[in-house]
């Protein structure tokens, strides 16, 4: 039992010292402005909006601002995320950011959405095609909407709208959280370019010719302090347009010099931004700030269980 607990206390001291070794490494090159043409492709600046919402945090500060990507046509996933971890809040204020449906402004897509957004005025839309690949173009959209339009909320949440959030555990990891230069989640410290044309997640030598990615936090869900906003939507002039979301925001950490911060729990480092799939337990999840994959009837069904109650556990 000695020698365990021995050997647990010097795992423990490694895993410390390696965190605190790859926070303090900095990207030092000096970077090149990316030409006219190719940041025009990635500048918030070439969209013009559809829908707005620019007077949602003109009297209020909230102190955590939801930002979830959406398609148009994901109407059953945003009213799950409004009946439930992304409900009105005195602390949080919930946005959907979307692009045009197929079929542009004609498309009953476009008019059943134009109606939603002035019904519940959270849905935020430019004029950039919604696809998969477009994806890093609306999570600049979402960085520079936050930096221009709501700068005093405290922190932000990129987050699809197929994850169980537990915003009551997150806000309170949040309450004692650097306000400055902060991003959290789920960190990939080894990521790899996948060179195979079949791959979903192909990317070129052309598009980005190193063998290997910064680190990098899972699209799926991260937390920031608002002030990296502005500074990722700048260091944007730098990197040149991946259809890696994901990817691409590390990239401009990395010019920023900013290194993301694993969430993780103590002693046995469990990872609080899950990115599989699990079985509900209200137990496990009142433990965890995210869970990835549920369907908007699955998403409704945990929540009515976990906000009811999780004080048992």
């Amino acid at each position: 039992m000695r020698m365990f607990v021995k050997f647990l206390c010097a795992s423990v001291l490694l895993l410390l010292t390696t965190f605190f070794l790859l926070g303090t490494v900095r990207y030092t090159a000096e970077p090149t402005p990316l030409l006219a043409k190719e940041y025009r492709r990635i500048s918030p600046f070439t969209y013009r909006y559809l829908l707005n919402q620019p007077e949602v945090c003109r009297n209020r500060s909230p102190f955590l601002v939801f930002l979830v990507p959406v398609s148009p046509h994901q109407e059953e996933a945003r009213q799950a995320v409004r009946r439930t971890w992304g409900a009105p809040r005195r602390d949080t204020l919930t946005l959907f950011f979307s692009g045009l449906p197929e079929g542009g402004l004609l498309s009953p897509l476009q008019s059943a959405l134009e109606k939603e957004g002035q019904q519940y005025a959270d849905i935020i839309q430019m004029n950039f095609r919604d696809s998969y690949q477009n994806l890093t173009i609306k999570t600049m959209v979402m960085m520079k909407w936050l930096a221009a339009y709501c700068p005093n909320a405290s922190y932000a949440m990129k987050v699809d709208s197929d994850i169980f959030v537990n915003v009551f555990y997150l806000i309170r990891r949040l309450r004692s959280s650097p306000r400055v230069a902060f991003i959290t989640g789920s960190v990939i410290w080894d990521g790899r370019p996948r060179r195979d044309p079949s791959s979903k997640w192909y990317l070129s030598e052309k598009l980005y010719h190193e063998d290997s990615f910064p680190p990098y936090l899972s699209g799926a869900g991260y937390v920031f302090s608002t002030d990296l906003a502005g500074r990722i939507s700048w260091a944007s002039r730098f990197v040149q347009v991946i259809p890696l979301e994901d990817v691409y925001v590390g990239l401009c950490l990395r010019v920023l010099g900013v290194r993301p911060v694993y969430s993780h729990s103590l002693p046995l480092f469990r990872n609080l931004f899950e990115i599989r799939k699990l079985e509900y337990d209200r137990c496990t999840f009142v433990k965890l700030i995210i869970v990835n994959s549920f369907k908007p009837s699955e998403l409704l069904r945990v929540w009515e269980d976990f906000s009811k109650g999780q004080a048992d556990c």
